[in-house]
């Protein structure tokens, strides 16, 4: 699924003041081909942002009507033409076996864009992701995010993505 597997991690830091920022980013990583094949993981507290940057993705790709939280229904499929889009949250497994139990292998090895919440629930089952976001709440409006790239699409979206932020800083 993703090229460049053995790709050394690139890290940034960024800091997002309001969801205006998050906005903007969300719109510069749509904006990259290279998304349209891509895992991304989001990693955050609750109340992080992690489903509000989702939300920002999938309006700036084109996608229409409510974007819900997919944290019952554990995935939401999207469709527009030429790309398949999964959103999922797997805040609610309590053993990462329900991933495969779940038949996650078959999407996961299609091509499309999977975005995953809490992927840790789901450790040791999914494939390495391309994008790690961790979004950490600073307060009500600003986020500290921490971007890793993993793989060579990893690499490029981060590259074309973060010009569209203020950097506080990389590592």
């Amino acid at each position: 699924m993703s090229a460049g597997v053995g790709h050394a991690p690139i890290v940034k830091s960024l800091l997002w003041p309001d969801e205006m920022a998050t906005q903007l980013f969300a719109a510069a990583l749509a904006a990259q081909p290279a998304l349209h094949d891509a895992f991304v993981e989001l990693h955050g507290d609750l109340g992080a942002g992690k489903t509000t940057l989702v939300r920002h993705v999938l309006r700036a790709l084109g996608i229409q009507g409510r974007v819900k939280s997919p944290t019952y229904a554990v995935v939401e499929p999207y469709e527009l033409p030429g790309l398949a889009i999964w959103h999922f949250d797997f805040y609610r497994f309590s053993d990462p076996r329900e991933w495969e139990d779940a038949g996650f292998r078959d999407i996961f090895a299609s091509p499309g864009l999977k975005l995953a919440e809490w992927p840790e629930k789901a450790a040791g089952f999914l494939p390495r992701a391309d994008l790690v976001i961790q979004l950490d709440a600073m307060d009500d409006d600003a986020r500290q995010v921490t971007l890793t790239a993993q793989t060579d699409i990893g690499a490029a979206l981060l590259q074309a993505a973060s010009p569209a932020m203020s950097q506080k800083g990389q590592s």
